[in-house]
């Protein structure tokens, strides 16, 4: 039983659907990992699942209950967390109030989530009194993660984690998602670094025009010369 699939999967934001019949299946170890030309309908994709596009027609299930069109706030106590590639921390709240945030659905003791957040996450630990604002880029994408992570979520979505990056972070925060992954999280990224994201990608898919052109692993799919021609650029 994959923990989330996407069965043939239509919809979108109103008009023409965006994702024309998508098909992604992981199960609770993996980092799957979504690649594709811009207009693919990959953050769609992610969206779709977390009920913030119209599913139109196609199932998807999470851990085999349907929750197509479900609202977020019904998904979050499941067990899904989404990170969204922009406006993902709260810039005038610290680090600390950001992570708490993450944690409005529980009512137990949070600081066991908390310290192992900062465990994860050394720099957080440190900057936890500073406005997350005055973060960099890198640092701000930790406290989105981290924030996502304190609802002890069993899948994580993330949309685009290394966008705008220095490439000291983008190492990091790939680092990060490893670690995550290892704590027993599952992982369903969306990633414009293709070649590197799929270099420790246990599931790939490449979409274009909505649609699954290519899935496999991440190693047969770095390995496939019609996806490194037509997706990679054919360099790192």
């Amino acid at each position: 039983m994959a923990m989330i699939e996407m069965k043939q999967v239509v919809g979108g934001y109103g008009g023409a659907p965006v994702l024309n019949g998508v098909d992604i299946a992981i199960d609770n170890t993996d980092i799957g990992v979504i690649v594709g030309p811009n207009g693919a309908g990959k953050s769609t994709a992610l969206k779709a699942i977390f009920g913030l596009v119209k599913v139109a027609s196609g199932e998807v299930l999470f851990e085999d209950r349907p929750i197509a069109n479900s609202l977020p706030d019904r998904l979050v106590p499941m067990g899904l967390s989404f990170v969204p590639q922009e406006k993902n921390v709260f810039t005038s709240l610290t680090v600390e109030e950001n992570l708490e945030m993450g944690a409005f659905i529980r009512r137990d003791d949070i600081r066991d989530t908390l310290d192992s957040v900062y465990e994860m996450f050394p720099p957080l630990k440190e900057k936890r009194h500073q406005v997350a604002g005055e973060l960099s880029g890198g640092q701000r994408q930790m406290v989105a993660m981290g924030r996502a992570l304190m609802s002890e979520p069993k899948l994580l979505m993330l949309d685009e984690p290394s966008a705008g990056l220095s490439p000291r972070y983008v190492g990091e925060i790939f680092d990060q998602i490893l670690k995550v992954n290892a704590a027993g999280v599952g992982i369903l990224m969306v990633e414009q670094n293709a070649r590197r994201a799929l270099g420790f990608a246990s599931r790939g898919f490449v979409l274009a025009g909505g649609k699954n052109l290519f899935t496999g692993t991440g190693k047969e799919l770095l390995a496939d010369p019609d996806v490194a021609a037509s997706f990679l650029g054919g360099h790192g």
